[in-house]
């Protein structure tokens, strides 16, 4: 982002907003200890609960992890920028994988009954020494993607405990940086916040495992729900849509796009032109396809090894596997757009002035919380900053839960100490966790924006796994061999391609890095799987007849249907219609909400009408059609 971040802004809030916010975090922390006598049984309790929490709590937990802070200043910085546009900007991530796992894919995972996706290669490839190597790769994959994201908590936490906290954390490390130059000769006070805040955060997380994980974040939900009407309530009696539109780009309520990004902030905001051209959107058509072409490749790999496969890897089957991953969508899109929605229309309204009165110290990815501080009245400004502390330690605290996992589970257990009891296996895992927290921290301090370190997250670092996870569900042939080749050549590929790209192409998107990694994971699959033997039968046979999968698996079906009781999967094309429905259906329940805080009825009511239409077939084409497609009970369930 262009601009300046003050670290030091003083700023006080009212008594009864620090009240708000001091009882929530202890009631938070003291629930974490609480519960910490259920996750210290023996490591399926630590980190999937014992496989016993209903469905809908484990999908209320999973929304809650991704109504996280960091994305959520993200996305109040793109509905600001972009408009009715930046509904299509998390298709990045993508944020329609929920919509793959609800109709299909959480119940193929679920039925593999394993701990992590680590522990998952055994099922598929067994236990020799490709799958050992495919083993780590996934491992190695794993720990990146947690450090990345304890990063990516970071750099938002930072930024947002600067607008409120009044004191002065600058911590000079000249000394230091002398002697060794890779030591920064500043340590901010946007920096400190963070460490402080994620050093508490840890303390219920790491004690209380999945139990404290997801009875937290049911909570922090609930609040954040509340808190998230409330503010587009509050937007809309103070912004009419006259004021929207006599700030905003022609194009900027628009849901539909050309070739061209064509938003002109030049009259009201000029700045705002900069922030487009630094995160390189400006060809947008380009853009959406490359989204469209990747999502759809990570959608079909399955969830990467991080908190979301583990709340998939807790439900009590494959069918609330399917129902949990509905919950997601149904309970994260409407409330969290609310609250975007309305702290846009808020920036764009009354703090319009404030930002044109001083240009040089805007960071637009400081909106959120800049309007709380300025905007907002006192109660809600209280209820807003322990919802967005409770987001914040959603986030933090499935991330941390799942990392650990990889560590003990994955590692130490499979490889040093088999015979571990559940006590010292849990034992590690506090120390794993405290490990992992550490060393995301230190990357942290290397980022220098939200968006940069979730372009590179979503655009390169997934690039790497989405070939050799595509092919692993799809592909009999595909080995252990083809698998840790393929990670190795595309984690390799997004640690130096984007690199090489901006070298080449300064100041472009990192998105357009993934073909070339894409590439490269590509042909490490296919040359270590052609070049090697292909797995053992029975072990392709057992999972197949656990799994179901449908894709390329013809001389192990046939191996399969010599008994005559099995089914094969013939899903697939109900499944391609219910992702189709489903994507519009999530998009309807992401763009009502805006439509309704900016006013916009007659949209708002066009889009309530397509919600309900496809729900309907959802309702007949897929829930009805689970009983078929997910089996009510899996071996090993609770």
């Amino acid at each position: 982002m262009n601009g300046h971040v003050e670290s030091c802004v003083t700023i006080s809030i009212s008594i009864i907003d620090q009240v708000i916010v001091v009882v929530y975090l202890a009631a938070t922390i003291l629930i974490g200890f609480w519960v910490s006598r259920y996750a210290a049984k023996n490591l399926d309790s630590y980190f999937l609960g014992g496989k016993a929490l209903p469905w809908y709590m484990l999908g209320i937990s999973n929304a809650s992890g991704m109504f996280d802070i960091t994305g959520t200043m993200w996305l109040v910085y793109l509905c600001f920028v972009y408009g009715l546009k930046s509904i299509w900007i998390p298709w990045v991530w993508p944020t329609f994988n929920q919509i793959f796992l609800m109709v299909y894919l959480a119940a193929w995972l679920r039925r593999s009954n394993v701990l992590t996706g680590a522990q998952w290669m055994e099922t598929r490839f067994g236990r020799g020494t490709g799958a050992n190597l495919a083993h780590l790769s996934v491992v190695l994959f794993a720990l990146i993607n947690v450090i990345g994201f304890i990063a990516y908590a970071f750099r938002g936490i930072g930024k947002f405990a600067a607008v409120f906290l009044p004191f002065n954390l600058d911590i000079s490390l000249q000394s230091l940086h002398q002697s060794m130059s890779f030591v920064p000769a500043t340590v901010s006070g946007e920096n400190v916040y963070a460490l402080i805040i994620l050093s508490v955060t840890a303390l219920y997380v790491v004690k209380g495992g999945m139990y404290s994980v997801v009875l937290t974040e049911v909570l922090q939900f609930t609040i954040m729900t509340i808190a998230s009407i409330a503010v587009g309530i509050v937007a809309m009696s103070r912004v009419s849509p006259e004021m929207i539109n006599a700030v905003v780009p022609a194009g900027w309520n628009d849901i539909f796009f050309g070739w061209h990004l064509s938003l002109d902030w030049t009259a009201p905001l000029d700045m705002v032109n900069k922030s487009i051209q630094s995160d390189g959107f400006s060809f947008f058509t380009i853009i959406l396809m490359l989204m469209v072409f990747k999502g759809v490749l990570a959608s079909m790999a399955g969830p990467a090894p991080n908190y979301d496969m583990q709340r998939i890897l807790a439900t009590r089957n494959a069918r609330e596997a399917s129902l949990m991953s509905a919950t997601v969508n149904v309970a994260l899109y409407f409330p969290r757009y609310m609250m975007v929605a309305g702290l846009t229309i808020l920036a764009i309204g009354p703090l319009r002035s404030a930002l044109i009165a001083d240009p040089s110290k805007v960071d637009f990815e400081q909106l959120l919380p800049l309007v709380i501080r300025d905007i907002l009245p006192i109660g809600l400004t209280g209820l807003l900053l322990a919802g967005l502390l409770a987001a914040f330690m959603s986030t933090f605290a499935a991330t941390v839960n799942a990392g650990p996992a990889y560590i003990v589970n994955d590692l130490y257990k499979r490889f040093i100490n088999p015979q571990a009891s559940d006590r010292t296996q849990v034992r590690m895992s506090y120390a794993a966790s405290v490990l992992v927290v550490i060393v995301g921290m230190l990357f942290g301090l290397l980022t220098e924006s939200i968006t940069q370190v979730t372009m590179w997250i979503v655009g390169a670092l997934y690039g790497g796994y989405v070939a050799a996870n595509v092919l692993k569900w799809h592909w009999w042939r595909f080995n252990g061999y083809g698998y840790f080749w393929g990670m190795i050549a595309g984690t390799v590929g997004a640690m130096g391609v984007p690199k090489a790209w901006d070298y080449f192409f300064p100041g472009a998107n990192t998105l357009y890095a993934f073909p070339a990694i894409l590439l490269l994971s590509v042909v490490g699959c296919l040359l270590g799987t052609l070049l090697t033997q292909p797995e053992d039968d029975e072990v392709l046979l057992e999972f197949y007849r656990n799994v179901r999968p449908w894709g390329f698996w013809g001389p192990v079906r046939e191996a399969a249907m010599k008994d005559p009781e099995f089914e094969p999967n013939r899903e697939f094309r109900h499944n391609a219609v219910n992702v189709v429905v489903g994507v519009v259906w999530q998009l309807t329940l992401t763009v009502l909400p805006i439509y309704i805080v900016i006013r916009q009825w007659g949209w708002a009511a066009g889009t309530l009408v397509l919600l309900i239409v496809t729900t309907i077939i959802l309702k007949f084409n897929w829930y009805d059609r689970l009983e078929t497609t997910a089996l009510p009970q899996e071996q090993g369930s609770t």
